[in-house]
C-alpha cells in the first residue's frame, strides 16, 4: 500500500509540475509577444506589439484590448520594438530589422546589432511584421451591391474583389469586377473586368511590371479582350499621405467580338502609358485613381483608354462602402459597338 501511495503521490507531483510549466511557457510567450512600445506626441505610452503600418495607419495589439488599435503613424514620437519588420522608406529603399528611436521623430533600423539606417519616423511609409506563414502576407477585400427597380423589373448585381500578396522584393495583386443587369423583355447585359499584376521592386522607387487584363463587355460587343503587358514604373511620390506612380511599356491585345451573331478576332500590339494616385490620409476616406492610355503600334490611328476611380469610406470592424467609376474608350470600336462605356457602382464590403 505504501508503494502504491508513493507512486500515486509522484504522479500527482509530476502533473502539477507539467501544469505549472505549461502556464509559465504561456505567460512567457505572452510577455515576449508584447515587447514593443510607442510614445505618442501627446505623451501616451502604449506597450504591446506593433504589427504593421501602411497608408499612415499603424496596427498595434495589446493584452487589454480585444481588437487592434489603429493609430496614425504621424502621431507617433518614439518607437522601440523587438519585432522584425520589412520596412520601406519614402525614397524607395527597403530594409529588414527592428526599430529604435534615437531622438524624437528620428528612428534607427537595426538588424542584429548593426544600424542599417537612421530616418525620420514620417519617412517610413510601410512596415510589416515578418512572418513565415503564407496567410500573414495576404490582403483580401470583397464588396457586393444590388439594385432593383420595380417599374421595369430591373435587377443589377455587382461584385468587386481584391486579393494581394506582398513579399520583401515583390508583390502580386488580382482584381475582379463583375456587373450583371437583367430587365423584363430585354436581353441581360454584363461587364466583367479582371487583372493579375506582378511588381518587382528595384532601387530608388523603380519597379518592373507584368500584368494581364481581361475585359468582357456586351455594350461594346467584346466577348473577351486579353491584354498582356510588360513595362517599367516609378513612384514619383510615396509618403504617409499619398503615393503617385507612372508606368510605361508594351502590350499585346487579343480580342474576340460578336458582330451580328458572328465571331470576329483581332490581334494587335500597343504601347501603354499609365499613372496611378492614391490619397489615404483624409480621415476615413481613401481615394484611388488610375488611367492608362494605349496607342496602337500596328493599327493606324487607333488608341484606347481605361480609367478607374474608387472612393472608399471605412466603417467599423473592417467594413467599408465603396463608390466606383470605370470607363473604357476605344476610338475604333468593332462594328455595332460603342466607343465609350462607363459604369457607376456602390458596394458594401469587408477587408482583411
Amino acid at each position: 500500500m505504501e508503494c502504491i501511495y508513493k507512486s500515486s503521490e509522484r504522479h500527482i507531483h509530476l502533473k502539477f509540475v507539467v501544469v505549472v510549466l505549461f502556464f509559465f511557457l504561456l505567460w512567457s510567450n505572452s510577455l515576449s509577444a508584447q515587447t514593443d512600445s510607442i510614445q505618442l506626441k501627446n505623451g501616451d505610452l502604449i506597450v504591446g506589439q506593433l504589427k504593421e503600418m501602411k497608408q499612415n495607419i499603424a496596427l498595434f495589439e495589446t493584452d487589454y484590448s480585444n481588437t487592434d488599435f489603429k493609430i496614425k503613424w504621424n502621431e507617433i514620437k518614439n518607437v522601440k520594438t523587438q519585432t522584425i519588420y520589412l520596412i520601406t522608406l519614402s525614397a524607395g529603399k527597403r530594409y529588414t530589422g527592428h526599430l529604435e528611436s534615437v531622438s524624437d521623430d528620428v528612428v534607427s533600423v537595426i538588424n542584429q546589432h548593426d544600424t542599417l539606417v537612421r530616418s525620420k519616423i514620417n519617412d517610413i511609409v510601410f512596415l510589416k511584421k515578418i512572418d513565415f506563414d503564407f496567410w500573414s502576407n495576404v490582403n483580401v477585400s470583397l464588396s457586393i451591391g444590388y439594385n432593383f427597380t420595380k417599374a421595369n423589373n430591373l435587377s443589377q448585381y455587382s461584385v468587386r474583389s481584391n486579393l494581394g500578396y506582398r513579399a520583401e522584393r515583390w508583390s502580386a495583386l488580382s482584381r475582379y469586377n463583375h456587373i450583371i443587369s437583367a430587365q423584363s423583355d430585354v436581353s441581360s447585359t454584363q461587364r466583367l473586368d479582371a487583372n493579375l499584376i506582378y511588381n518587382r521592386f528595384l532601387k530608388k522607387n523603380w519597379f518592373l511590371l507584368g500584368e494581364v487584363n481581361w475585359l468582357s463587355n456586351t455594350a461594346q460587343n467584346i466577348d473577351l479582350r486579353t491584354v498582356s503587358k510588360a513595362g517599367l514604373g516609378k513612384y514619383i511620390i510615396q509618403t504617409n499621405s499619398l503615393y503617385w506612380g507612372l508606368q510605361t511599356g508594351i502590350s499585346f491585345n487579343n480580342e474576340s467580338f460578336s458582330v451580328e451573331g458572328q465571331n470576329t478576332y483581332n490581334n494587335s500590339s500597343e504601347a501603354f502609358l499609365g499613372t496611378e494616385v492614391n490619397f489615404y490620409d483624409i480621415g476615413d476616406l481613401n481615394l484611388l485613381s488610375r488611367v492608362v492610355v494605349y496607342p496602337s503600334l500596328t493599327e493606324s490611328g487607333r488608341w484606347r483608354t481605361d480609367f478607374n476611380l474608387d472612393v472608399k469610406y471605412d466603417l467599423p470592424l473592417d467594413f467599408f462602402i465603396n463608390f466606383g467609376i470605370s470607363l473604357n474608350y476605344d476610338n475604333q470600336p468593332v462594328r455595332g459597338g460603342s466607343e465609350t462605356d462607363y459604369i457607376f457602382q456602390t458596394t458594401v464590403g469587408w477587408s482583411l
